[in-house]
Formats: structure tokens, sequence, C-alpha cells
């Protein structure tokens, strides 16, 4: 890493001030998004014991976070990335997500605590087989499981999305990793059977979030980056009322 970088220069011309609020540079790595491009990232400093207090204002500076790291792109010359986030208070479903939830009516949904199992594991693993294949995650282990996805300080749930149990709890579908904030929820990852397409469980976990942040009333579920023109990003765009961070506010998604 390069050395620290003001954080007021970084987070945007209507941010408070952050003046001891430390960020690191990264230096180029290769994009998980674009193989043929070369990435930089802006990182909280992970050594900060402020970071659990400190996230939900770096949510709203478009920020995300990965494991204990909290990032965001920086890249010189790519601007693709763009954060985003459904404010739920106002979200309406569409015809085809109204067909998700008919489709998944029996699906049993339960928020349980951010611990791997076994079962747990196994559907990971089966998810990145089919899904990132010679992409560099299908070889985790369980010890990337918990570095990726299980925080030391966030606030973190599975979201478990379950076929109907015979009197107890039916096999797992999807998980929803998500982080508990304040005022919101932020999706931070999701992995479901790759065996079952037909069902929808990406679409089904963010309509789930969505319910479960209207049940707090909560006002943001954060869903990440969207990035024009990735066909594996292109699905957020479908959540409406959306917003974008546009580096120095949030403002309705046109795109």
């Amino acid at each position: 890493m390069l050395p620290a970088i003001a954080a007021t220069a970084a987070m945007g011309h209507d941010s408070p001030p952050a003046d001891d609020l430390r960020l690191f540079q990264t230096g180029g790595h290769a994009c998980g998004y674009w193989p043929e491009r070369r990435a930089r990232d802006l990182v909280l400093d992970p050594r900060d014991p402020r970071l659990a207090t400190v996230y939900p204002q770096a949510l709203d500076w478009g920020f995300r976070r990965s494991g204990d790291l909290v990032y965001r792109p920086h890249c010189q010359h790519c601007h693709a990335c763009v954060a985003v986030r459904i404010p739920v208070a106002g979200f309406v479903p569409d015809r085809s997500q109204r067909r998700c939830l008919a489709r998944n009516a029996a699906v049993e949904t339960r928020v349980a605590p951010a611990r791997r199992s076994a079962e747990h594991f196994e559907l990971y693993r089966r998810y990145l087989a089919a899904r990132h294949r010679d992409g560099g995650m299908d070889g985790h282990g369980s010890a990337e499981f918990d570095q990726f996805l299980v925080g030391s300080w966030s606030d973190t749930r599975f979201l478990e999305l379950r076929a109907p149990g015979d009197g107890g709890p039916g096999r797992l579908l999807a998980v929803a990793v998500t982080d508990r904030f304040g005022s919101g929820l932020s999706a931070v990852y999701t992995f479901f059977d790759p065996d079952l397409p037909h069902l929808g469980l990406g679409t089904l976990a963010i309509l789930q979030q969505i319910g479960w942040a209207r049940r707090e009333g909560l006002r943001h579920l954060y869903l990440g980056y969207w990035i024009d023109g990735h066909g594996k990003m292109d699905y957020k765009r479908r959540f409406r009322p959306l917003e974008a961070f546009d580096g120095r506010r949030w403002r309705v998604f046109e795109n």
C-alpha cells in the first residue's frame, strides 16, 4: 500500500470532516470484473478501532466491506463501478419480481448468526465452482470463507432461504450475507444453489432483504456496485427506485 492520504480528499465535497481517518491507496491489481483492466482501491485503515462506528458513514460515501476491509474502487482511467442503494420505503416490485415471489412462496426465510457451518460452506463451494470457475475464488477454503464474508467487527447476519421442511429446517437454497447497521442493511454477498436457476434465488434474496429492512423500519438496502455493461452486475438496475452515488451525493439512478 501507498502512504495514507487525506480522508476528506476522497470522501466527497459534502462529507463531514474526518481529518484523523486514514485512507490507503492500494497498488495496481487485476480487476475482478474486467480481467484485461488494472484496478486500484481506497481502503480505510484496517487497524482503526473505530471501523464499526465509521462503517455506516463509509457506506454513504460509496464504500463497501470485504471481510475486515472497507474499500472503494479508485481507478485512474475507469469509473465503471457505481455504488447503488434501494430506498426501501418506495420500492415496488415489477412484474418479474412479483412472479419470483409467487414462484417461491413456500421458501422459508430465516435470519441467522453469521457463523460458517458445513452446510453453508458446501453450498458456497458449489456456487463458486459453477459461477466463478477459474476466477480465483473457486479455490476458497474455510479460512477464505471466513476472511471474505464474516468480519470481526461488523454486525453481520446470514439470511437463509430454505426449501420447506418436514418438521425441521429444509434444504438450504441460498445465503445472503448481510450487514445490519443503524439506518439500513448492506448486501455483502449472496450464494445459492447453482442447479436451480429457474427459482431466481439471487432476486429472491434481495426481495427478502428489502422485506427485512422494511420490517425493522430501515431506510436503505445497499447493493454494492452496479457496473455498466457487465452482465453479472446488471440485475441491480431492475430494483426501482434506485439511487446511485456520483462521488459527491446520492442521486436517482437514471440508466
